[in-house]
């Protein structure tokens, strides 16, 4: 079995609108070369076609089926069509049919509404990044109730734009519901399996997103007739209803008399219970008055000012026998102090002597040496004395 290598630079591999997966039956394009550290013929590929199905539809399905994985295209992320948008959003071309279509319809059936043009391109190079800077530009803005994205038919290359990955994922970001009205009914691109709504051409977008005013101002006036209608049956129902309580108006004033009678004969009781209580707590007032005369404070303290000298005289008295007890103690206080006091013993010729410089008390002769130095307190100063001899201390 035979076979040669085949060689696919990565510049032209980049301008493949499909991946190459194991297993892909292709048709290719090249020039033979050499390979020369090999020393083997190879062929350098220019082109690459699928067999038996065409690029662009490969790279349709193969896109498709990544993106269908993520989710983007399952049905409980569409975001629902507000019934009555003030402000739409259109990004399309301005030199295709499908602007007129649109601003046609949209004028017919809701002149109301406010549109907001994106012009792009729709098809070529960087028509894919164009459409999807508008779609982010008009949910930018705020105030974008729907976007209508799309375009009048072509051929599978022409629609491409609309099957552009960036495109898809601008679509399916958009906080703003979005309809896509791509070609003609059979025309299918991507952008129709995100898009919250997906209308056939667009002109049936229009339709789709504006109801016809002059219906709903006929459905209106239908409405406001009904009304008046049941408003008539309703105020002459009520008026019968009036008219036949009228005929009991008769009796009605005959019980507003028995109860006016009745209310006067309540307010005359009423009124004598009322005397009859005021009069009693009249006389509650009164006896509180009383008592509360008798606890006059003006009163007590008049009371207290006549007890006030007689009061003053007593504390004098009894001052002056307690001063004169007190007077009596300190003085035989003192007179047992001077007694027990050492003075009074210095003053009958006796002295106490101390030691130098301790100055302890000498009891006994044994208690000082021969030549200790000794103070001689006398009842009238001092005396400094040095022990020439030490006597027998015993008793005499």
């Amino acid at each position: 079995m035979s076979q040669i290598r085949a060689v696919l630079f990565r510049s032209s591999a980049n301008r493949l609108r499909f991946g190459l997966q194991e297993g892909l039956h292709v048709i290719v394009r090249g020039r033979l070369s050499v390979y020369e550290p090999r020393g083997e013929y190879q062929i350098v590929l220019d082109m690459i076609e699928p067999k038996g199905i065409g690029a662009l539809q490969l790279a349709f399905e193969q896109l498709k089926e990544r993106l269908a994985e993520e989710g983007l295209f399952d049905q409980d992320r569409k975001k629902a069509i507000p019934p009555f948008p003030r402000t739409i959003g259109v990004v399309t071309s301005l030199t295709g049919a499908a602007i007129l279509d649109i601003l046609a319809v949209l004028r017919r059936r809701w002149p109301i509404v406010h549109i907001v043009i994106a012009p792009v391109q729709v098809q070529g190079e960087g028509a894919g990044r164009q459409i999807a800077e508008a779609l982010t530009a008009l949910n930018g803005l705020g105030s974008v109730d729907i976007v209508i994205v799309g375009r009048g038919g072509g051929s599978l290359e022409d629609l491409w734009s609309f099957n552009e990955e960036i495109v898809i994922r601008a679509i399916a970001a958009s906080h703003i519901p979005v309809v896509s009205a791509v070609g003609h009914e059979i025309d299918v691109t991507l952008a129709d399996f995100v898009a919250d709504l997906r209308a056939p051409t667009p002109s049936a977008a229009a339709e789709a997103v504006v109801p016809v005013l002059a219906d709903i101002v006929e459905r209106l006036s239908e409405l406001r007739v009904r009304m008046e209608q049941v408003m008539l049956r309703h105020c002459a129902s009520e008026r019968r209803r009036v008219d036949a309580g009228l005929l009991g108006l008769k009796d009605v004033r005959f019980r507003l008399q028995e109860a006016a009678q009745q209310t006067d004969d309540l307010m005359d009781c009423l009124c004598k219970m009322t005397q009859r209580l005021l009069r009693v707590r009249r006389e509650q007032v009164y006896e509180v008055q009383r008592n509360l005369s008798s606890l006059n404070p003006i009163l007590v303290i008049k009371q207290g000012l006549v007890r006030i000298p007689h009061l003053s005289k007593r504390l004098e008295g009894r001052m002056c026998v307690t001063m004169e007890h007190h007077r009596h103690w300190v003085r035989a206080t003192l007179a047992q102090l001077n007694s027990l006091s050492p003075l009074a013993v210095l003053g009958r010729g006796y002295s106490i002597l101390q030691t130098v410089p301790a100055g302890q008390i000498v009891h006994r002769a044994s208690d000082v040496e021969t030549g200790q130095e000794l103070e001689a307190q006398l009842v009238r100063g001092r005396l400094s004395c040095v022990v020439t001899r030490v006597l027998d201390d015993s008793p005499v």
